[in-house]
């Protein structure tokens, strides 16, 4: 590998301590901020020279999901995490990161009232593969946790749900969803063949779809970030 110039070492020093501390990585919006650069431009300058030299690569041919090469994770950065089969229970902690690969983080989904959203990339979200039990796809997302709606299936405000796109929902499943025209991530069930949303805080009332019911994918592992 190419030796690398100072302020390149502090851009990956950046990019590992983000993934290490916050299991996310930094867009070049962030980078740009962070390092004050007058654009975005001259983060991607540096990045794509990393890339180059070796020290960085995009992982699952995605953009922005940067992983850095060489390095090993700091100990004790941990993810946590439910599966369908942990979803009603306590998540799972480990203590190692033997297979770490990102996944695209697509905005936020409200874990209260449902609102408008929009999916627009955002950097992306390291997940233990092997701790989890999940094989991240090209239809595997990460959104951002806003509001206490699922505190009754430990969700809690600022996690990032993993969502897999195109799985047919069981009633239980944790889902994102679209509902007369609003996104949510909610509880799927089934009463009597007609599905509704459920919350998991008695604050919030099932929603039941007047219009429209669409689930944009369904919850297959959570993330949530060192506070």
């Amino acid at each position: 590998m190419k030796e690398l110039t100072k302020r390149q070492k502090q851009i990956l020093d950046f990019i590992q301590h983000k993934q290490d501390f916050e299991t996310l990585t930094p867009t070049l919006r962030e980078i740009a901020s962070h390092f004050r650069f007058s654009s975005p431009n001259a983060a991607l300058a540096h990045v794509t020279a990393l890339r180059a030299k070796g020290f960085l690569k995009n992982s699952l041919g995605r953009a922005r999901s940067l992983q850095v090469i060489g390095r090993k994770p700091v100990s004790g950065v941990v993810p946590l995490a439910t599966t369908r089969e942990l979803a009603g229970g306590t998540p799972a902690l480990t203590s190692s990161r033997p297979q770490v690969v990102s996944v695209p983080i697509y905005g936020s989904i409200p874990a209260g009232r449902p609102m408008d959203a929009t999916q627009e990339e955002e950097g992306c979200v390291l997940i233990d593969v092997d701790t989890l039990g999940i094989k991240p796809t090209t239809r595997t997302f990460g959104l951002k946790v806003q509001g206490d709606s699922m505190v009754g299936k430990s969700i809690i405000d600022g996690d990032v749900a993993i969502i897999e796109h195109g799985v047919q929902p069981r009633s239980g499943d944790v889902v994102a969803a679209l509902i007369d025209g609003q996104v949510t991530l909610k509880t799927f069930v089934l009463q009597q063949g007609k599905p509704y949303l459920r919350a998991e805080n008695p604050r919030y009332p099932n929603l039941i779809p007047q219009e429209e019911l669409q689930i944009q994918g369904v919850m297959v592992a959570l993330v949530r970030r060192r506070r």
